[in-house]
């Protein structure tokens, strides 16, 4: 059976990554530690390690319960895995926001423009005065040294544990839709409640994302479990395909973020 036509021409390449972690954990014996994984990438790395085999096991963690973005160990089965497996680090800052508005993108922001990857950054809090950031261990110390400020802000960055991390509140609202097809400018048509002429306007100037990738095809076909976010209105998903009315249209149920 040929295991891509369940997945996205594009998330080929990562399904190829995967699937050679998992042949050399087999073949060597040693765990692989990956880099940070965004929800569809973990969602697509357990359906194909899920039931691999009883030979090697995998786990994730991202430095919290509510974690979106996780590092993920794959692993002989005998193999101890613990917390300090992850290599996760918990940097955390104070700034007066009396005076100064700091936002997830700004401290996204000046993260990016040290030259780090994006993959080495997990989740970050921005919460009345205090910034902390989940990163890889192994590049640490050098944010420390050289995040010592974000846009007017002065901020000394301090190790925390990780149980200290802020757990975001997560509240999403469901709602069923019919729509008349799984396009993506119809299906943020319903959740957004907007036009299809907005929505294709959101798109064309690329403020759409889809499975944390930005989208330029209003006719891009959604499929269950789809991560969406329009910049400016937040995040959604579609959780659920429930079928065709008499009518032929599809019967959905989405949810958003509040």
């Amino acid at each position: 059976m040929d295991i891509y036509q369940h997945f996205r021409k594009e998330e080929q390449p990562f399904i190829d990554q995967v699937l050679s972690w998992k042949e050399i954990v087999e073949q060597t014996f040693q765990s692989k530690l990956t880099d940070f994984l965004d929800p569809r990438e973990q969602q697509i790395m357990e359906i194909l390690l899920g039931n691999a085999n009883e030979d090697i096991k995998s786990s994730m963690n991202g430095g919290g319960l509510t974690a979106e973005r996780k590092r993920a160990v794959i692993a002989p089965f005998y193999e101890e895995v613990n917390e300090d497996t992850y290599q996760l680090t918990l940097l955390e800052a104070t700034y007066q926001d009396k005076f100064i508005k700091l936002s997830h993108p700004d401290v996204m922001g000046a993260f990016l423009s040290l030259g780090i990857k994006r993959k080495k950054l997990g989740d970050i809090v921005v919460d009345g005065g205090l910034i902390q950031i989940i990163m890889a261990e192994e590049i640490a110390a050098y944010v420390q040294a050289n995040l010592t400020s974000i846009k007017k802000a002065t901020i000394q960055l301090d190790k925390k544990p990780l149980s200290s991390k802020i757990e975001a509140e997560t509240n999403w609202i469901v709602a069923d839709h019919t729509v008349s097809s799984l396009r993506l400018d119809a299906v943020l048509k319903e959740v957004y409640n907007i036009s299809r002429k907005e929505a294709a306007d959101y798109i064309k100037k690329l403020q759409v994302k889809v499975n944390y990738k930005v989208v330029e095809d209003s006719k891009f076909n959604l499929q269950e479990g789809d991560l969406l976010s329009l910049r400016g209105r937040g995040r959604s998903k579609l959780d659920k395909i429930n079928g065709r009315t008499k009518k032929d249209k599809l019967r959905i149920t989405t949810a958003i973020l509040k």
